[in-house]
């Protein structure tokens, strides 16, 4: 779910360039172009990359497992949020978040329009008919599937991009939605385009900050609310306000310091855009930071909008 007013533009590069629809029904999931400030490669002296790093191999785009993997203590799973398992426990925080469940594949099928001039928000991450990302997965995905039953919906997906409006869309799309939503190619559509456009960026640049797994947690929940580019309350803005205050770990900063100047810039930016809005997702971040807790290890207890949520 981005905020309005953050609109994602169509053409801009992305860090991974990734096989977007060719993927089996797995889940996996995107949004939105990427800053050049913050995925060029190693950190400057002033704690922004340089422009010659290449990307991590674990940022690359791997989808989750078809079934919820087993969270128990494994010593040897692999280290940051690229993880099956610490994957799976990213989309769940961030489910209940944006859906108030843990069940984050229950969402392929969700659409609504939920009053935030953005117009209809769907799918796994909250894709938007307003800023632009619902139109580039269906796009997307007509490319690889022509005779999906969304196609027909473009025209009207183009003129509304950018407005809340519901032009041509109403009143079949939300259920023509809802029917492409059992598809397992448009599952894994929703999936990749989740992972292209917020889940690789994120990570990748947090490891360029040198974070570890809660760090690129945090980069990824702020990516998928915020949106990236440098607009005003856009991720980028949030990071170069951060700056401001304290260093990234690459470039020699503590990552409790840095987190926190982080998740404060971030509340600023959201109370900016909505004042009075609950910033529950900044709150439990922040728990687990102050728990110590800096490879979002389980168990994990957080409040989510007056809701207890809990990942053995």
């Amino acid at each position: 779910m981005r905020p309005a007013g953050v609109l994602l533009l169509a053409g801009v590069p992305v860090l991974i360039a990734a096989t977007l629809y060719g993927l089996g029904p797995a889940d996996a999931e995107a949004h939105g172009p990427v800053l050049d400030e913050i995925t060029a490669g190693p950190a400057t002296a002033d704690g922004t990359p340089s422009p010659s790093a290449s990307p991590s191999p674990s940022a690359s785009a791997s989808p989750s497992p078809s079934g919820s993997p087993t969270l128990a203590a494994a010593t040897s799973r692999p280290a940051g949020l690229s993880a099956p398992a610490e994957k799976e426990i990213a989309q769940e925080i961030v489910a209940s978040a944006e859906n108030s469940t843990l069940n984050w594949r229950s969402a392929y099928a969700y659409i609504e329009d939920i009053g935030d001039g953005q117009g209809y928000t769907a799918g796994l991450i909250g894709f938007c008919t307003g800023t632009h990302d619902l139109l580039e997965l269906v796009e997307g995905y007509t490319a690889q599937h022509p005779d999906n039953g969304l196609a027909r919906y473009l025209p009207a997906l183009r003129r509304v991009d950018g407005s809340d409006s519901h032009e041509g869309l109403d009143p079949g799309f939300t259920t023509a939605w809802r029917a492409e939503a059992k598809v397992p190619a448009f599952r894994a559509a929703q999936d990749a385009e989740r992972d292209r456009l917020y889940f690789d960026p994120a990570v990748h640049t947090a490891e360029q900050d040198g974070l570890g797994t809660l760090g690129q947690f945090i980069y990824y929940d702020a990516m998928v609310y915020h949106g990236q580019g440098t607009v005003p309350n856009s991720f980028g803005a949030i990071r170069a306000t951060a700056l401001r205050h304290a260093r990234t770990p690459a470039r020699g900063g503590s990552e409790r310091a840095w987190l926190n100047a982080f998740l404060d810039a971030r509340r600023q930016a959201m109370l900016s855009m909505h004042p009075g809005v609950d910033t529950s997702r900044v709150t439990a971040q922040r728990g687990f930071l102050d728990e110590g807790n800096l490879g979002l290890r389980t168990p994990l207890t957080w409040r989510m909008y007056g809701e207890t949520y809990r990942i053995p």
